[in-house]
C-alpha cells in the first residue's frame, strides 16, 4: 500500500485511542468508513514518557487490514528499529527531526527499504530545523500537542507552523496533524494546508465510530 496522493483529505485514525482488547475488529470499524491510513503511535517510553507496542503487534495487525499503516515512531532511536517495522508490514514511516543528527540518511533508507519517510516536529521545534530535508518527504508531520498521551488539548500556536511548511514544500508533498484534531479544529488546519488529519480520541471515544469520522469529513468542508 502507499501513501494516497498529496492534496486529497484523508483521515487517519490513531490506534493510540482505541481498545487494545479488540484492535483487529477496530481497524475493520474504521475501514468500513472508507478509511485509507490509519495511524500507528510507536512509543518506547525513552523519547516520550509513554510506551505502546512494537513490530510484533504490527505484524499481527497486517494480516487484518488493507490500509496504509502509518507508523509514527515516536522512539529514540528511530534508526535501529526502522527495518523491523518495515518487515513488519508498516507502509509509511515517520520519525522526530528532534531525534537525530542525521536525518537525510534515515530518509534514504527508508525509501530503500520500500516505504515512504516523513519528519515530525514537536510543538516547540521550528520549521527551520525540517527546511533542508523535508522537500525530500513523502509526508510531514506537524505536532499539535506534546507526544505522548491522546486526548490532549490542541495547540492553536503550533498548527500554524502549517502555513509556512506548505509553502515550503509546495502541493506535492502531504502534510499531516496530529494531536487535538476534531471536527471543531479541522476547518483551521485544513485552511492551513494540511490533507491528512490524525483523530484519536474525537473517534475511538465515540460509541458510533463511523459517525464520528463522518463529522470530520464535513468539517473538511
Amino acid at each position: 500500500m502507499r501513501l494516497p496522493k498529496a492534496g486529497t483529505i484523508e483521515i487517519a485514525p490513531s490506534i493510540l485511542s482505541a481498545d487494545f482488547a479488540k484492535l483487529a475488529d477496530e481497524l475493520a470499524e474504521i475501514e468500513s468508513a472508507g478509511i485509507n491510513i490509519v495511524h500507528l503511535d510507536v512509543m518506547d517510553g525513552h523519547f516520550v514518557p509513554n510506551i505502546t507496542f512494537g513490530p510484533p503487534v504490527v505484524a499481527k495487525l497486517r494480516k487484518h487490514s488493507k490500509m496504509v499503516f502509518d507508523a509514527h515512531l515516536m522512539i529514540a532511536a528511530p534508526d535501529k528499529y526502522a527495518e523491523p517495522f518495515v518487515e513488519a508490514g508498516v507502509d509509511h514511516i515517520t520519525f522526530h527531526i528532534e531525534t537525530t543528527a542525521e536525518p537525510e540518511k534515515l530518509i534514504d533508507k527508508l525509501h530503500n527499504l520500500g516505504v515512504t519517510a516523513g519528519i515530525c516536529l514537536n510543538p516547540e521545534t521550528p520549521v527551520d530545523a525540517i527546511k533542508k530535508i523535508a522537500p525530500l518527504c513523502d509526508m510531514i508531520l506537524v505536532m499539535t500537542v506534546h507526544p505522548g498521551f491522546g486526548g490532549q488539548k490542541f495547540i492553536s500556536e503550533a498548527a500554524e507552523k502549517i502555513i509556512t511548511i506548505r509553502k515550503l514544500v509546495g502541493p506535492n508533498i502531504r502534510i499531516e496533524v496530529d494531536g487535538g484534531i476534531d471536527p471543531q479544529t479541522t476547518p483551521q488546519v485544513v485552511s492551513y494546508g494540511a490533507d491528512t488529519l490524525v483523530a484519536g480520541n474525537a473517534i475511538f471515544s465515540k460509541s458510533d465510530r463511523i459517525a464520528a469520522i463522518n463529522a470530520i469529513r464535513n468539517a473538511c468542508k
